[in-house]
């Protein structure tokens, strides 16, 4: 059997029983995928293996993001490993629908007891920590429901483990989604945990359901370490066209600042309308005098720069801001 063969065979039996496109070894077997094509196919680079008996084919692999690369491999895990441990940190935070930006595709489990180290090293991180029941919740993943640490818990390990800036991605959709910043403390007084308490009280104080993506939420984390004014969030402004609402915006000086993550501009209307009705808004704004900084993934990448950028704006705008600390952040 060619190559050709192989995969028009591949793809005609993968399971539709897969969830997201992985499919497990008993599933393939199911479907009549023998362990002798499965190898050919992984050999000839026609399927990906995500952990010992979960795959996915290669062209849907390819075709992923690299965010998404990491949640299909933790659904291969979740479907073909049959844990003990529950699964916590970043991997709680996907399993409950969180935002997360920059944790890598590791998978983090959580024993009561020092765990094993059978783990493959890279893959699965092993933590060891008392859970109570409340601590817990059950999470469906295709046919399976795993245990998976609460929101709550979600968001402290998160913030124990994590940077600032990936932790309060998290933490910002769990408060928007109904988390309260006050179980949070409740939750992190009670701990035995006393390693990253620190860093879970800051993050605590930084977190507000307002930010509506990843990309507002690392945005507050740079602001507030540059020093700048930290601009009002999900601000409301009329125009002759009607109410426009804009990322963050410092009324004082009629300064808008945009996180331009574009989908969501064009994940829900066609690209021309997007673009025809995105004119049309900063038109709008623009005649009341409003001024633009528009900012992207590429700028929060390039710290010193997007300062400087947001500075200078601001003095032109007529802020009063104290001598620029060029060296934050060499």
């Amino acid at each position: 059997m060619n190559n050709h063969q192989l995969a028009l065979q591949i793809a005609s039996r993968w399971p539709t029983t897969s969830v997201r496109g992985v499919a497990t070894s008993g599933m393939l077997a199911a479907s009549g995928l023998t362990n002798k094509v499965l190898t050919a196919a992984i050999r000839n680079g026609i399927i990906v293996r995500l952990h010992r008996g979960a795959y996915i084919e290669a062209g849907p692999w390819a075709a992923l993001p690299p965010w998404g690369r990491d949640d299909v491999t933790l659904i291969g895990h979740v479907l073909a490993a049959h844990s003990a441990g529950i699964y916590s940190h970043s991997s709680a935070a996907r399993l409950l629908g969180f935002r997360t930006w920059g944790c890598g595709s590791t998978v983090h489990l959580t024993h009561a007891y020092p765990p094993g180290t059978s783990a493959r090293a890279g893959a699965v991180a092993l933590h060891q920590q008392m859970l109570d029941a409340g601590q817990v919740v059950m999470v469906r993943v295709g046919p399976l429901r795993v245990p998976v640490t609460s929101a709550a818990q979600t968001v402290l390990d998160c913030a124990r483990l994590f940077d600032l800036e990936r932790a309060v991605i998290i933490g910002d959709h769990a408060v928007r989604s109904g988390v309260s910043v006050g179980e949070l403390g409740e939750l992190l007084e009670a701990s035995d945990v006393k390693r990253g308490a620190a860093r879970a009280r800051t993050l605590l104080d930084r977190l507000d359901p307002r930010s509506e993506s990843a990309g507002e939420s690392r945005t507050r984390v740079f602001l507030t370490a540059a020093g700048l004014p930290m601009p009002e969030l999900q601000v409301e402004i009329p125009t002759r066209h009607g109410t426009h609402r804009v990322d963050f915006a410092w009324r004082r000086y009629r300064l808008i600042l945009e996180f331009d993550g574009w989908g969501k501009y064009f994940d829900y209307r066609p690209t021309d309308v997007a673009i025809a009705e995105e004119r049309q808004r900063e038109k709008d704004l623009m005649e009341l005098g409003w001024h633009f900084i528009r900012i992207s993934w590429a700028d929060l990448d390039d710290p010193v720069i997007l300062e400087q950028r947001i500075h200078a704006a601001l003095l032109r705008a007529g802020a009063a801001l104290p001598l620029r600390r060029t060296a934050l952040f060499a």
